[in-house]
This record gives structure tokens, sequence and C-alpha cells, in this order.
């Protein structure tokens, strides 16, 4: 009985036919396989050789184009990288005011009862859509900012309008523009000459309107250290109901229950030094603003 095997899935069906195949095959790191295979008198041994100089082969050619895949993603991480670097060193005030002297219009300041001034913002912006004045009438701005306040030793953040009982206008001003914005309920004249107001400079409109940039809050030490120094640090100012020259009590501490008068006051850091009468003269004491008390 013949121990040829049919032919099946590409493979030659008998043992002369596969030597030659391996014969032809042209890997030359396969060559001692080849030599092996020299000896081959088994069917099922000759078809595996064949089977791993063909994978082999594959591999090969497979190869160049793993190595161009893995270059183009390496490429493309650098240059991701270099755009994030980028982004992190623009400046937000910077791109803020590129974008101000970008839009149309020009900035006009208006008069509105004090504690009003959101709802007059609300109804220009009502009165200009249903006016038909979308293209004269861009922008309606009330300044805001925020502040910490300590009170009693109790530090808060809070927003507040900047400028009370004034609104800002980004407007083409002409005889209708300028009704649409007066005759607002709320509205009591433009700043200037009430029927042909004076715009703002650009630096008076950045100045008012920087506020409206959204800067995350960084440590100082850490926004001065950064790439190309472009990171920027919101300082948030602070009040504070104590005064110089104040006689407050101090709670806590050492000279707890002792009267004392202000002599500084350093916000940023929240503290106070206070002159405190020790064996008849004035000592002075660094206290936290929790640590006293007004009278």
């Amino acid at each position: 009985m013949s121990d040829a095997k049919p032919e099946e899935a590409g493979v030659p069906a008998d043992l002369d036919a596969l030597l030659e195949a391996i014969d032809e095959a042209a890997d030359p790191e396969a060559d001692a396989v080849v030599d092996d295979a020299l000896n081959i008198d088994d069917f099922d041994e000759a078809a595996a050789v064949l089977d791993v100089l063909e994978d082999d082969e594959a591999d090969a050619a497979d190869q160049p184009v793993a190595d161009a895949e893995e270059a183009e993603a390496a490429q493309l991480d650098e240059v991701d990288a270099e755009l994030g670097d980028d982004e992190a060193e623009v400046d937000p005030y910077e791109a803020f005011r590129a974008e101000l002297r970008s839009l149309p219009g020009k900035w006009y300041v208006i008069h509105s009862y004090a504690g009003f001034e959101k709802r007059v913002k609300s109804n220009i912006e009502s009165r200009k859509t249903s006016m038909g004045m979308e293209d004269f009438v861009f922008q309606v701005e009330v300044p805001m900012e925020d502040v910490v306040e300590i009170k009693n030793g109790q530090r808060k953040l809070v927003t507040r309008v900047r400028i009370p009982g004034y609104v800002l206008v980004r407007m083409f001003l002409n005889e209708d523009s300028w009704s649409v914005v007066r005759h607002t309920p709320g509205v009591t004249g433009f700043v200037g000459n009430s029927h042909n107001p004076t715009p703002l400079r650009f630096e008076e409109a950045f100045n008012m309107l920087k506020s409206l940039v959204e800067v995350k809050d960084v440590p100082a030490a850490k926004s001065a250290g950064a790439k190309g120094g472009k990171a920027v640090s919101r300082t948030i100012p602070a009040e504070v109901d104590f005064e110089i020259g104040e006689t407050i009590t101090i709670k806590e501490g050492s000279f707890a229950g002792l009267p004392g008068s202000i002599s500084e006051i350093k916000p940023e850091s929240g503290k106070l030094t206070v002159l405190v009468s020790l064996f008849e003269r004035e000592t002075p004491v660094e206290l936290s603003f929790d640590q006293v008390t007004k009278l």
C-alpha cells in the first residue's frame, strides 16, 4: 500500500513533491531546517517543515508593515505632546484679548438701578430679539468678581457685581439701536453724552471684562515654575470687616481675654498684628482672624 496521501489545503500529495517545495523555499534562515528535511522519509514530518517555512515567509512580509505602524504611532505621540505643551503655554488673558479685539461693534456703558443689573441685561437681550436688532446689539455683560469676605473670623467666597449700577453693551450705535437700549426698563441712560455716547477704549473694555476669563486656581509657586512662565494663577481679593486702630478682644491662645488694638491687617494670609498691653508696654502679637472678635 502506498504511503502517499491525498492533496489537501495546498499541500502536495506525495513526499517527493513536498521535498521539492522545501528546496524551492527562499528563506535563508531556514537552511538548517532544510538540511534536516533532506533526510525526511515521513510525509507528516515533511508537511510540518513546509508549514514552518511558509509561516516564516509570512512573518517576514508582515514585519515592515508593523515597523511602519509603530513609527507612525510614535510620531503621532510626539505631535500630541508638542500640541499639549503649546496649549499649556497659552496665556488665557492674551487669548481673551485677541478674541475681544476681533468682535464686531464697540462697548458702551449704561446706567441702571443698583441691584437691577442682571435684570437689565436680560431685558436688553429680550428686546433686541423681539425688535429684530441682533445685527446691531450683540452682547450685554454685567462685570462680576469673586471676593473672599472675612467676617467675625469666617472666610466666605462670594460673587458680586463689580461695578454696581453699570452694564456693558457691545453694539453698532445708530438711532434704532440706541432707542432699543435706552428705553429698556431699568436703564437710566448711557454714560457720557446721553444722545451721542462715547464708546470705551479697548483697554478699558478689556479691564472691565477680563473677569469673564475662566482661570484655574493654581498655587502661586507652581505657577511661577511653569514652563515658559505662561501659567496664570487667579488672585481672589479678600475683604475684611476689621480696621486699623480698631479695638478687639482676643478669644484664643495665650492672650485670650485681653483687649488689643489692630495695627496691621494681612488679608492674603488671614492674619492680624494686634498690639496688646503687657506690663505697661504695647507688645505686637500676630493672630489669625478667627482668634479675635469685635467688641
